[in-house]
């Protein structure tokens, strides 16, 4: 699918329109959520021995049923997480005044970036609950401690020229002044170190590239732009990664409702871009989701002895009726507010 995204689909640098990015994030959001089914069948049948061991977290063995309900817990969690990763993105895109044609290419290979990253943490992590269970602990005080930040901290607005990695970025690196069209790196003397940002765009000698020694590879703005979106999904797969374990163990499991979650992010940051303000109180109910789910983790056997082997579904229902409130009382009040600003 990856493949197919930027080999075949998005081939040519272009502007993402709205409806181009409901479409794929429906696209997304259908692979994501039938992915169950192969989840329920996988772990019924035992393909490749999976359900066979207990899991870390709940002490239970993951039937069709259980693996299933697990994976979209993790998904609608990681998924939701992905949602205030969305906001940093676009403050980092707005700031380095990137093109939204070369937008789409930044995420894309940010996202493998991520997936990678995300990897080895599952990895490291599976390993620690295995063989460590008090880190479940450690995981969820940690984020009981973030959705209470979340909640009640106001987070300063920093701008990411400002931002330590930038800085040492331009210390350590030649960075040109403009855009190179859809190149990171570009090498003083050659053609693509002329290429205009912008079809029909007169070229605009580039001073950085001119004092360069001919032959010296240059970083460009967009280079810039993908390792912020890089070290900005580490630091949120910081909150992310334990919030799965606090659903399962199982490495599969954490590994492909992370993946799932991932995949779809670069559409749904060009649907939901341009509306980010609508959504006030989404920060809210990912604190109360980030709450829930701590909380899930610390006490995972009294709530299995006072709901039964099913809590996990209950779990799930409870993070859905958290999220759909936070999107609903956000786009009710939004137009409220819009409404009275007319009849002024």
């Amino acid at each position: 699918m990856l493949a197919l995204d930027l080999g075949v689909f998005h081939r040519k640098s272009h502007v993402v329109g709205f409806k181009e990015s409901l479409t794929w994030s429906a696209v997304w959001i259908t692979l994501g959520l039938s992915f169950s089914i192969l989840v329920y069948f996988a772990y019924e049948r035992h393909w490749f021995d999976l359900g066979m061991s207990v899991d870390a977290v709940d002490g239970l063995i993951n039937t069709g049923k259980l693996a299933a309900t697990k994976y979209l817990t993790g998904y609608v969690v990681e998924k939701s997480l992905s949602v205030d990763n969305i906001f940093v993105i676009a403050m980092v895109f707005s700031s380095l005044a990137v093109p939204a044609r070369y937008q789409h290419r930044v995420l894309f290979w940010g996202i493998l970036g991520a997936l990678a990253m995300r990897g080895g943490m599952i990895g490291i992590g599976a390993a620690l609950v295995q063989n460590f269970h008090w880190v479940l602990y450690v995981f969820g005080g940690f984020l009981i401690l973030t959705g209470l930040k979340m909640l009640f901290m106001e987070e300063k607005e920093t701008k990411p020229e400002d931002n330590i990695l930038v800085r040492a970025i331009r210390k350590r690196f030649p960075v040109t002044r403009d855009y190179h069209g859809q190149h990171f790196l570009v090498k003083a003397g050659s053609t693509n170190a002329l290429e205009a940002s912008e079809p029909g765009v007169a070229v605009i000698p580039d001073p950085v590239v001119e004092s360069a020694p001919k032959g010296k590879w240059l970083l460009t703005p967009l280079a810039v732009a993908l390792i912020l979106v890089e070290f900005t999904d580490l630091i949120f797969a910081v909150d992310s990664i334990p919030a799965i374990f606090a659903i399962t163990a199982d490495p599969f499991l954490v590994f492909t409702s992370n993946v799932f979650a991932i995949l779809g992010l670069r559409s749904l940051y060009f649907a939901l871009a341009g509306m980010i303000a609508k959504f006030r109180y989404l920060k809210p109910a990912l604190s109360l989701i980030l709450l829930v789910v701590g909380v899930k983790m610390l006490a995972a056997k009294w709530l299995k002895l006072w709901l039964g082997d099913s809590f996990n579904f209950t779990i799930l229902g409870l993070i859905l009726a958290i999220l759909a409130t936070g999107v609903i009382t956000s786009l009710i009040v939004g137009k409220a507010d819009d409404d009275k600003a007319e009849g002024h």
